[in-house]
């Protein structure tokens, strides 16, 4: 008012000063009111506070009427209108919820609230803050669903909610925020799939929703986001092929779409497409055919991680890896990789973690490698190296982890270095070993002459077998360690001969890391000048299926010491089986169908792995082809065990890739049910298929394994525990096992040709895998997006 006064008397003259004068007085107009009228901002910060239950390191003592609010801690406020811009309490260990009241905050720019322990939920009242330009909430227990009206806050550049519990699908309202840059909900609970929309946001640079159960398909039109850096997408369940258009994004330098179900070719040039590239991780997909050829590690490519892990990539390890000299980690594990170890990969002197296991790898390891001093991790088990083991490993001070197991590797063991320590290396399945410290239970190292004594001692034990039953497997360990089975033929008995021959032929053309190994072949004569038949196979410790299915209970066993299979344990057993029958009718030269697949005939090795033995029946399809066609197959007498014979062969039909899809699906309803086909209770009118169809899905819980409901939080079978929720399992059990016990039902349709295909079968159970161990993931709080972090 008193600004005001003075404008009446001033001269004409001074026009430009009297304009100053009233816009100067109506800055100070607006300020005085907006500074004594604001109670709006104080009020919204009180009830937030009233919402936080624990404050351990005393944030919010400050908050009272000693000090403006604007001195609050945590508070930043706006130099000229004194109002909430700013609300930062990353780390401080504060417990309770977000209130609703924070939508009052109008003028707010920046909500950081990292690495706390709030819960229920993101308020919808956040969607009022028009202003708001910073939303991260990572790393609390937030749950519900993120809500849609964010997508008001139009000004909005970074939303940031990941390692919460969030639920529901992801808004594609949010693909209206065009200012977005960095778009980060990795692992939660979040379902759906990903609106194509997102590919129009210009800006983005990062986008991570790893550690997820999203699905659909990777859009296409991602390969629009020119300023894309990170891009993960990894554990999740996306399928379809790899849109090209992303190859094309030269800016990305973080590639994470590992553990879905993305099938097709890797591209063959993303070594010129992808220069940027520091971490890049597509393992644990369906990549199903194809090398990994030099343009895809070579020219400007130049990764700290590299990640081609549980695909089926096959060829050699070309040499251009040598020129990956920034790589720190390489995995290229469970594929069908062949050949020597390149010695380049000497030349990546930064490598810390090297994994190579589970591939077809032959030849010694390269004496280059003894320039990997920076190893933390090795990992060559389950290969076909061979020679000693080099003694420049134990002189790795780094290193603590050394798989070497389940290779020819011969001589003596060093015992330096990682080799002092039993539970850091890994050397077992390697029957020529000797030496090494006492916990390896390896005999001493003797002179070649003795050692040829044994082996010919080994020969004579062979030959002495005395002929049993068909399918006789006898444990023999020798004196050099080596532990076999031998299945002697007897053939005397009618159709013995021509089992022998069958299996040989089958197994002569045929690899894949979940079918038994042949060691050798013996066919000669015995000591009474009779034939003899024998196979020679690598011995399964852990006995067959049938055995872990169905234990023999002893009288005096307790019921937590009887052996059993946890949920994990099963599925993968499971997908094991599957993958093999997989290889057999796609992936072999000319398809072979195994006509005998049962509990018995699964093997399994120190590692619960699943290998599928027994071909004494297979037979080849008469034409390498892929369409089930019943007319490409040919007929046997013998045509499987009861129970698990497809009804087509009781009458007389032929066999065909149809009849192993029926035997699988009553193995998988056998392994989650722990009943037998054949079991008292199933008769003409009521059959294992009919038994569980009738139960899917509201009564699951009424035919499974009881064992498999006791479960505890990480698969461990807890007997006594009278907590474990009423013993009906946690509700994401029983989702599995509803889904698993489906695709058995499924499989064992009376129709051939309704049944499922065995492709189909491999990636709906590694969906359902994928999602067991995510919600274990979740339990135990593993902080990480994909394999690789977000920084």
């Amino acid at each position: 008012m008193g600004c005001f006064s003075h404008l009446n008397s001033a001269p004409p003259s001074s026009s430009f000063s009297m304009h100053t004068i009233i816009l100067l007085c109506f800055g100070l107009f607006v300020t005085s009111v907006v500074g004594m009228n604001n109670e709006t901002d104080p009020l919204a910060l009180l009830a937030f506070k009233a919402k936080i239950t624990h404050d351990p390191l005393q944030v919010m003592s400050s908050w009272n009427d000693s000090i403006h609010f604007c001195q609050w801690q945590g508070v930043t406020c706006g130099r000229r209108h004194q109002r909430v811009t700013k609300l930062y309490f990353r780390s401080m260990k504060l417990v309770g919820s977000i209130s609703p009241h924070i939508g009052n905050l109008s003028f707010m720019r920046i909500l950081v609230l990292q690495n706390n322990s709030f819960k229920l939920e993101i308020p919808p009242e956040i969607g009022r803050l028009h202003r708001l330009q910073i939303l991260a909430l990572d790393n609390n227990t937030i749950g519900g669903e993120i809500p849609s009206n964010i997508s008001n806050c139009s000004n909005l550049f970074r939303f940031s909610v990941s390692y919460n519990q969030l639920v529901g699908e992801t808004p594609s309202t949010l693909a209206s925020l065009t200012k977005l840059q960095f778009f980060a909900t990795h692992v939660n609970n979040l379902t759906g799939s990903i609106s194509p929309d997102f590919g129009n946001l210009s800006s983005l640079e990062v986008f991570s929703v790893a550690s997820n159960n999203l699905g659909g398909i990777i859009p296409d039109s991602f390969g629009q986001l020119k300023k894309l850096s990170y891009f993960a997408f990894g554990i999740n369940r996306f399928s379809g092929t790899f849109p090209p258009s992303i190859f094309n994004i030269s800016s990305i330098i973080t590639f994470d779409v590992g553990s879905n179900q993305i099938q097709g070719q890797l591209s063959s040039d993303i070594g010129i497409t992808l220069p940027n590239v520091k971490l890049f991780s597509i393992g644990e997909n369906l990549i199903y055919s194809g090398t990994i050829s030099s343009q895809v590690i070579g020219l400007s490519f130049s990764p700290i991680a590299l990640d081609l892990s549980a695909n089926q990539f096959t060829g050699v390890l070309p040499l251009e890896v040598g020129k990956l000299k920034n790589l720190e980690f390489l995995d290229v594990s469970d594929n069908m990789l062949f050949g020597k170890i390149p010695a380049s990969l000497g030349s990546c002197v930064k490598l810390d973690f090297l994994a190579m296991r589970r591939n077809f790898f032959q030849g010694e390891i390269p004496s280059s490698l003894e320039l990997l001093r920076g190893l933390g991790l090795l990992d060559l088990s389950t290969n076909n190296l061979s020679g000693m083991i080099p003694k420049f490993l134990e002189r790795f001070d780094l290193l603590k982890t050394l798989n070497l197991s389940y290779n020819q590797f011969e001589g003596e063991i060093p015992t330096g270095g990682v080799f002092m320590t039993m539970s850091a290396t890994s050397v077992k399945g390697n029957s020529k070993l000797c030496g090494g410290i006492p916990k390896f239970q390896l005999p001493k190292c003797e002179n070649k002459k003795s050692k040829k004594r044994k082996l010919s001692g080994t020969m004579k034990l062979i030959l002495s077998i005395l002929f049993g039953l068909v399918g006789l497997a006898l444990e023999s360990l020798i004196k050099v360690r080596n532990i076999i089975a031998v299945k002697v033929f007897n053939l005397v008995r009618r159709g013995a001969f021509k089992s022998f021959i069958a299996e040989c032929e089958a197994l002569r053309n045929i690899r894949h890391r979940n079918l038994v190994k042949v060691l050798t072949v013996c066919s000669s004569i015995d000591y009474n000048g009779n034939d003899f038949k024998a196979l020679v196979y690598e011995f399964m410790v852990n006995g067959n299926l049938d055995e872990w299915l169905h234990p023999d209970v002893r009288s005096n066993e307790a019921p937590e010491e009887r052996r059993n299979l946890n949920l994990l344990q099963r599925l993968n057993v499971a997908i094991d089986v599957a993958s093999a029958l997989e290889y057999l009718h796609h992936h072999c030269q000319t398809p072979i169908v195994h006509c005998d697949l049962k509990p018995s005939n699964i093997l399994l090795d120190d590692e619960m792995i699943g290998h599928v033995g027994d071909f004494g029946l297979a037979r080849f399809l008469i034409e390498a082809t892929q369409d089930y066609s019943m007319n490409q197959s040919s007929s046997i007498g013998v045509k499987g065990t009861i129970g698990y014979a497809p009804p087509e062969y009781g009458m007389g039909n032929e066999i065909s890739t149809y009849g192993d899809i029926y035997s699988y699906g009553i193995l998988l309803l056998e392994m989650f049910t722990a009943k037998r086909p054949t079991d008292d209770m199933f008769n003409d009118s009521l059959t294992l298929h009919h038994f569980v169809k009738a139960a899917l899905p509201e009564k699951v819980i009424d035919v499974v394994d009881h064992i498999l409901l006791l479960e505890g939080e990480y698969g461990v079978a807890r007997m006594n525990d009278s907590h474990n929720q009423t013993q009906t399992g946690s509700s994401e059990t029983q989702e599995c096992l509803i889904l698993i016990l489906r695709i058995g039902v499924a499989c064992s349709l009376e129709f051939p040709r309704e049944r499922m295909n065995i492709s189909d079968v491999v990636t709906e159970l590694r969906s359902i895998r994928q999602k067991l161990l995510a919600t274990r993931i979740r339990t135990q709080r593993i902080q990480r997006p994909g394999k690789f972090p977000l920084s």
